[in-house]
């Protein structure tokens, strides 16, 4: 078996699958999609951090491809419903960097609430700027919180603790932590707060969330910043705000195009701007945090390929279950519909196989079912389970 993992995705990776018997491909840079799907010949295992994009295209030609580890938060440059069609599991990390997340978060305030970059800028270039205009304390402060999943209810924690008074706004129902208080729409968290950081997902739906509108309705020397996703942000309208001092600073972590290796040239409207904090999506990459990622989705990955475990699967029914003890285990993904369970079972009847433990999960359309047989199982009734028009994908695990 075979896994290519890209992005320099950390060694802690590359150690957990050697251990399972896996041959490992890893490489540093990120791929496009001609590149990637003529890498993907022979592959079993996929492992990619942001930049590289696994499309419908890529999915089809690599049939055989038995999953994708996104060794990071974010899903969206994989197309998860082609993945799932095809049977091919999606696993990412969801927890993994949160901390790292929002620890920059919160020095990034208070370098752009003690004007730090500015400061420093001032040191380098010889003038001693001893002064205290401009500078604040964040405890008092009023941060407002766009998104209050994993990482912002994390941030929401950690700033009540330093002192800063937290509000929130999400488009789902979220369970306020600490003293925190909800904000029933994004206009009101805009009127309040003195600092704003988002924290939305990767959906399409996102796109273009925060512009001309919202940055008006900022309260005047408002702080901004944006760790999450680039396209989120009209970055135009950034800039005019922080050139006309309207956002006294911002913080900006992600952008709408990113260059896919180290060392590639990087060009942003919001360069050169004294009150501006740019760094190279660099959010959740503290050592700690890569080497939490590498392990926790390794270990999914090597655990789908030992025993057909696709808990915290993101496109696919989950089944958590152990190793394979005695016996094979059929793992089959089906279309969800009808009947399909009792046909299974019947054809496994029909060949003399005695079925010793079985468990069935659904997720929208498709199936999920595990099932381990006494004795050995032969070719022809693989043959026959992989004619069911429901099929989607069978594997074989001893």
């Amino acid at each position: 078996m075979k896994a290519l993992l890209l992005e320099n995705i950390h060694s802690e990776a590359v150690r957990l699958l050697g251990e399972r018997g896996i041959e490992v491909d890893s490489r540093p840079g990120a791929l496009d999609e001609d590149e990637l799907i003529a890498a993907l010949d022979g592959v079993d295992l996929l492992g990619i951090r942001s930049k590289t994009t696994v499309t419908a295209k890529v999915l089809e030609s690599a049939p055989d491809l038995m999953a994708v580890g996104a060794f990071c938060i974010g899903t969206n440059q994989i197309d998860l419903a082609a993945a799932a069609e095809q049977g091919t599991v999606v696993f990412n990390a969801p927890f993994s960097n949160t901390r790292s997340v929002v620890e920059l978060v919160v020095a990034e305030i208070i370098s752009l609430a003690r004007r730090l970059s500015e400061k420093n800028a001032k040191m380098h270039a010889g003038e001693w700027d001893k002064s205290a205009t401009g500078a604040h304390e964040i405890r008092g402060r009023t941060l407002g919180i766009v998104g209050y999943g994993n990482i912002g209810s994390q941030l929401s924690v950690v700033a009540e603790a330093i002192g800063m008074r937290v509000i929130f706004y999400d488009v789902e129902d979220k369970l306020a932590l600490g003293n925190a208080r909800r904000c029933d729409t994004l206009d009101e968290l805009l009127g309040e707060a003195d600092t704003v950081s988002l924290h939305v997902d990767g959906r399409s739906g996102n796109a273009g969330l925060f512009g001309e509108e919202q940055f008006a309705a900022m309260r005047p020397r408002s702080i901004f910043l944006n760790l999450c996703r680039g396209f989120v942000v009209d970055h135009e309208s950034l800039r005019d705000h922080l050139v006309s001092g309207h956002i006294a600073g911002a913080a900006v972590d992600v952008f709408p195009h990113e260059p896919k290796k180290a060392g590639e040239a990087f060009t942003s409207s919001l360069q050169n701007l004294p009150n501006v904090i740019l760094t190279p999506h660099i959010g959740g990459s503290t050592q700690e945090a890569q080497e939490d990622i590498g392990r926790f989705v390794a270990g999914k990955l090597r655990d789908l390929v030992a025993s057909g475990a696709t808990t915290m699967a993101v496109n696919m029914p989950q089944v958590q279950i152990e190793d394979v003890t005695d016996g094979p285990r059929i793992l089959y993904v089906h279309s969800n519909v009808p009947g399909v369970l009792g046909r299974v079972n019947s054809i496994l009847a029909e060949s003399g196989a005695n079925i010793e433990r079985q468990m069935l999960s659904t997720r929208g359309e498709l199936g999920y079912v595990v099932t381990d047989v006494a004795g050995s199982v032969d070719e022809s009734l693989l043959a026959t389970l992989r004619e069911l028009p429901e099929t989607v994908r069978l594997r074989v695990v001893d």
